[in-house]
């Protein structure tokens, strides 16, 4: 208790951005007045959110390490799978629903909001709609993971599958067919919707110049509706000019490369077609990884960096392995985007073994 007690005597901090003070004289830390963290920085976000949608960004970046390897680039993650939902399409959630309300075009307890979505875009709509007041109805291929049906099941949306093979367009078509029957329907359409990319050109991209001191030389993302790479490219492209955005897509299905669309296990990208919001000519280079190679680092990541994710997000980081190997790219700094939480996944391929493993697993006494 003495030396806690001379500790305490002697002890001061001072922390210029929070304004804590603590001293014997000051028993009770001065709080921050400010109501906001990280002032006026593209961090910023209240201390106590009205709702759950008020807390959707400002995700953290992290290094790679052991899986880059000798590799003379720094390999950076954006941890989008730190979002209260739990991937990057929380920011698309938020940003669709809430244009559409200051457009005056939607309303809570009256709009019935409809989207086809692969799963992510869907939760995030299904948490935004939830704390807004929205009915809300999802169309997905019936490929995608158990745990994302029960996930949006939980939110209290309605969930219609669509055959397996018909991949995105047919969640779309259903879509649509739903729309015509809905009376106070309304489509959201993340595929086209330009607040879909205006989320990530008003916030991600921002965040990342500011999280890198403006150091970044390459963002690396898988395409799904493309408005990541899209919204954030068309920040910094303008900042930076030697900045290169480059593109990941299935190997299985390289329709961003010319290729024809088709079957792949990287949920959440190559749709099949290439989106609206995927501005290509903002494109350096596209990159195409097997489903195959996407499991594995996706399986390496959490072994060996403690980073438990989705399969595409092993895809994105198998080609910037690949970019970060490259002579020229020696010294330069490479940003992924990790779109989800491997907690989603837990019934897929991803960890279908361990997932029996677990199941089966006997009592030791």
């Amino acid at each position: 208790m003495m030396y806690v007690s001379i500790v305490l005597t002697i002890f001061l901090i001072v922390n210029k951005s929070f304004g804590l003070r603590l001293t014997m004289s000051s028993p009770v830390p001065v709080t921050d007045t400010n109501p906001f963290s990280a002032p006026d920085t593209p961090l910023s976000r209240p201390k106590i959110g009205n709702s759950i949608v008020d807390v959707i960004g400002g995700t953290p970046l992290i290094r790679l390490n052991k899986l880059a390897g000798n590799a003379k680039a720094t390999i950076l993650l954006k941890l989008e799978s730190m979002e209260p939902c739990n991937s990057v399409k929380d920011r698309i959630g938020k940003s669709m629903i809430e244009e559409a309300e200051k457009r005056g075009v939607i309303t809570p307890g009256k709009t019935v909001l409809i989207e086809p979505t692969s799963g992510n875009t869907g939760i995030g709509l299904a948490m935004v709609a939830a704390a807004k007041g929205y009915e809300l109805i999802l169309t997905m291929p019936a490929s995608m993971s158990l745990e994302r049906r029960v996930l949006l099941k939980a939110f209290g949306a309605k969930v219609v599958l669509t055959p397996a093979e018909k991949g995105m367009n047919g969640a779309v078509a259903k879509a649509e067919a739903i729309l015509a029957s809905t009376p106070n329907g309304f489509i959201l359409q993340q595929f086209n919707n330009p607040d879909n990319p205006k989320i990530h050109r008003e916030t991600t991209g921002p965040e990342l110049w500011y999280q890198t001191d403006g150091k970044i030389d390459i963002l690396i993302a898988g395409v799904g509706t493309g408005g990541t790479i899209t919204g954030c490219t068309q920040f910094l492209k303008p900042l930076k000019s030697s900045f290169k955005a480059i593109a990941v897509e299935p190997v299985e299905s390289p329709v961003l490369s010319g290729g024809k669309p088709g079957p792949h296990k990287i949920q959440g990208i190559g749709a099949g077609f290439i989106p609206k919001n995927c501005d290509t000519t903002l494109l350096d280079q596209i990159i195409q990884v097997s489903s195959a190679d996407a499991i594995a680092t996706a399986k390496l990541l959490a072994t060996k960096e403690g980073v438990l994710c989705g399969i595409s997000s092993g895809a994105a980081v198998k080609a910037a392995i690949e970019v970060a190997n490259q002579p020229e790219n020696e010294g330069k700094t490479i940003v992924v985007i990790i779109p989800s939480f491997g907690e989603r996944y837990l019934s897929t391929v991803l960890f279908a073994d361990l997932f029996q493993e677990a199941t089966n697993q006997a009592t030791e006494v």
